[in-house]
């Protein structure tokens, strides 16, 4: 079925103010899943609204939180997430945090009792888009265990940065610690689809290709060793340092049993101007013209907006039955 994006966006807003979320919230998740599907992300689009509806039905996420941001120092936003979604969050980081960093040259936003944070490419490059680096942090629920064990710890634990670039669109790196995102996993059980063997181990530790036994087991980390050992470290800055829930202590963000999630985001901000001088702009574009000169070769980020682009003058293709599905949640 293909859509526009307002449709889109309008049908994801009306199911889930349907489940008595808050217009604000809903329209903040709907711009946000719709934006996913734009960037070739289906895991984390249209097929998240089935979970986060029945969630804000069962009270598992409080689709009427209003976000609360305080400043305890100049250059770090405190943002209780109060449970609910963490796109109306994820925005007021944005509101406040480019402007302290525009001030101070860097500045950090620290997001608690959170939810699912969703394709973080797409909140790094809002700041890119205002002229800031930026990297982002983020825990999901445990699916991944340390190096040697067999018992998850760790989330998926993902990592985005993003940088402008002169006259250019923004280089956007956004990658999970484990070998795929958990949401291709999902999506492979909802399409009935085996997935390869190298993405996940079962319960006993053994290499699957059966999505579910993928979800009930655990997933293979990025980089054996080296990728355990970043997902830590991702859950220290995202979780340990925050306060928020780590990823064995957090429910499923798949279905409405369990109590609130209450994950945690980190953002750290940079005016690369301050750091790098009036000409860095013009320099990371160098770099990025050397990346891109060389055959083969695609500058990250260059893809999801091209497909956003696409998507802005045609609209966008969703499988039908994830259309039916999110309508009938």
């Amino acid at each position: 079925m293909k859509l526009s994006i307002p449709d889109a966006e309008t049908l994801v807003a009306e199911v889930l103010m349907g489940k008595g979320v808050a217009e604000g919230n809903a329209r903040s998740v709907a711009r946000a899943l719709v934006a996913a599907e734009v960037a070739g992300q289906g895991g984390h689009g249209l097929r998240r609204v089935p979970a986060y509806a029945a969630q804000a039905v069962a009270g598992k996420v409080n689709g009427q939180a209003v976000p609360v941001a305080t400043r305890p120092k100049p250059g770090v936003l405190l943002i209780d997430a109060q449970n609910g979604y963490a796109y109306p969050a994820l925005d007021l980081a944005v509101e406040h945090l480019v402007p302290m960093a525009r001030e101070q040259g860097i500045a950090i936003a620290a997001i608690r009792r959170s939810h699912h944070a969703g394709v973080m490419a797409l909140t790094v490059e809002r700041f890119a888009q205002a002229g800031l680096a930026a990297m982002m942090f983020a825990n999901a629920p445990a699916a991944m265990a340390p190096w040697g064990g067999r018992k998850p710890l760790y989330g998926t634990n993902p990592i985005a940065f993003a940088t402008p670039v002169a006259g250019a669109e923004p280089i956007v790196i956004d990658l999970a610690l484990s070998k795929v995102a958990r949401g291709k996993i999902m999506a492979a059980v909802q399409k009935n689809e085996p997935v390869p063997e190298d993405w996940a181990f079962d319960v006993d530790g053994h290499p699957t290709t059966d999505p579910r036994a993928a979800l009930a087991g655990t997933m293979a980390p990025l980089g054996g060793a080296k990728g355990a050992a970043l997902a830590m470290m991702v859950e220290i800055l995202s979780a340990g340092m925050i306060g928020a829930n780590y990823a064995y202590e957090a429910s499923s963000l798949f279905d409405d049993q369990g109590a609130p999630v209450a994950l945690g985001q980190t953002i750290i901000a940079i005016d690369p101007v301050a750091t790098g001088g009036t000409g860095v702009l013009d320099r990371l574009r160098d770099l990025a013209d050397e990346i891109g000169a060389q055959e083969g070769v695609r500058i990250p980020g260059r893809r999801g907006q091209t497909l956003r682009a696409k998507a802005l003058e045609g609209g966008i293709e969703i499988d039908d039955e994830v259309v039916a599905a999110a309508r009938n949640a």
